[in-house]
């Protein structure tokens, strides 16, 4: 699916049509077409190609997904550090922060920061990353509490190691390979969510396509020409699974008490 996205300029437009041009004169008879050999996944109501378009939408909701968890990431391991490292003030700091955040409902807070943000593929990658960061906080912050009881922390601050390196040198790379697992899965979920901001038109603006508004533009459509609604679905669902799969096997293949 990433490959198919990164090159898609190289053959998609030859063999499918542009994903944004709309050809006024053929608009009527191009318009809502059925799935054929010529356009795999039928037309839209501008008589756009389907498939090249949810090629393309691809190439969004990938980004969107790595982007917002790279953000969600950064935010969450700094935070999630700096609570159960140094504990006390800091942690109950942190931690009440994190229950406010995760108090909002997900989705109105993406909407309400949007709204101040203003709709743009920039503002929808920021405005989930800076939702999504709590749960990963949460998970850092309960495994680094295990892994700073360990001997060998102990042993590099007793010989005078500074904060900053116990937790780079010692801490952290003992505690990623959960947070690796969670943040896979979580790309799924920041695609999900892009799909829902732009199903608001709140996400990414026509004429982009974007999975989320192929779906609001085919909500009209669904009697008369379903597919148009059926395969932008079929898109946001295989890559979830796709997503959630690769961080299962991930786990499996991290976790060491599941190796003979």
């Amino acid at each position: 699916m990433i490959l198919v996205a990164l090159s898609a300029d190289l053959w998609a437009p030859r063999l499918l049509g542009s994903p944004t041009f709309i050809d006024t004169t053929m608009t009527t008879t191009m318009s809502k077409m059925p799935p054929s050999l010529e356009h795999p996944f039928g037309t839209d109501s501008l008589g756009r190609d389907e498939l090249v378009r949810i090629i393309y939408g691809a190439r969004i909701s990938l980004s969107v997904g790595v982007l917002a968890m790279s953000i969600s990431l950064l935010i969450g391991m700094v935070l999630g550090t700096t609570a159960a490292y140094f504990g006390g003030i800091w942690d109950s700091i942190i931690m009440r922060a994190t229950d406010i955040f995760m108090a909002f409902p997900y989705v109105l807070f993406a909407i309400a920061l949007l709204a101040a943000l203003g709709p743009s593929f920039v503002n929808m990658f920021i405005a989930i990353g800076i939702i999504g960061w709590t749960s990963i906080a949460r998970v850092i912050r309960s495994i680094i509490l295990q892994v700073k009881e360990n001997d060998y922390v102990s042993a590099a601050r007793a010989l005078g190691a500074s904060n900053l390196r116990i937790i780079l040198r010692h801490v952290l790379p003992n505690s990623l390979a959960p947070v690796v697992v969670y943040a896979t899965m979580g790309i799924g979920t920041a695609i999900i969510s892009e799909a829902a901001l732009s199903f608001l038109g709140l996400g990414i603006q026509p004429p982009t396509p974007s999975w989320g508004l192929m779906i609001a533009d085919a909500q009209q459509y669904m009697v008369i020409a379903p597919w148009l609604i059926f395969a932008p679905g079929l898109a946001i669902l295989l890559t979830v699974l796709s997503f959630t799969l690769l961080g299962d096997g991930l786990r499996d293949a991290m976790d060491v008490k599941m190796t003979d």
